[in-house]
């Protein structure tokens, strides 16, 4: 759940004030590392102290007052993500060879446990839906963004944002079904 912010907090960070500068990273913070975890980035502390370093730097350009912002923060928080993507994309991952990485081997009973409890999770749910879906269910849920300020971020009308939600949700709820199924 998001604290509340005082409707002040804006005007009085854009002075430089501390305490209100605080106030909207504890406030905007959980959400955004919840934003960049849902998404499966590598480092999502990091990102997320990247976006705040960007947000505070330019929050006299913010307008809006506090629904602003946090559209203004998302917006960033999108901008970084597809920053990590199209980096991780590019460069090839060097790693040096590791007994425990080797295809050649067969997974102990514990990593096939420990790996089909993972898929159970809510992070297997969500790898399940298209990438718009999940985008838009992360933005619109542990986010708590409106639609229109969803639609602004990702460059989508707000229909098609509803869209995506209601069709992310109804495959969300096949899927829970059909494990709890599976499960009996």
């Amino acid at each position: 759940m998001v604290s509340t912010l005082p409707d002040d907090a804006l005007s009085r960070a854009q002075t430089g004030e501390p305490a209100a500068l605080s106030l909207i990273y504890q406030s905007l913070s959980p959400a955004v590392l919840g934003y960049f975890v849902g998404r499966g980035s590598a480092d999502p502390e990091a990102l997320t102290q990247e976006v705040f370093l960007a947000v505070f730097s330019r929050l006299e350009s913010v307008t809006g007052g506090l629904p602003g912002l946090r559209t203004f923060t998302f917006s960033v928080a999108h901008a970084r993500l597809v920053d990590e993507v199209r980096k991780r994309t590019r460069a090839p991952v060097l790693v040096g060879y590791e007994v425990d990485g080797d295809p050649r081997t067969a997974d102990s009973a514990e990593a096939v446990a420990l790996r089909d409890l993972d898929l159970g999770g809510a992070g297997g749910l969500l790898e399940q839906l298209s990438p718009d879906q999940r985008e838009v269910i992360l933005l619109r849920i542990v986010a708590e963004l409106p639609i229109d300020q969803v639609a602004e971020i990702l460059g989508k009308s707000a229909g098609s944002v509803k869209q995506l939600q209601r069709r992310g949700l109804l495959r969300l709820k096949e899927l829970v079904h059909l494990d709890e199924s599976e499960a009996q």
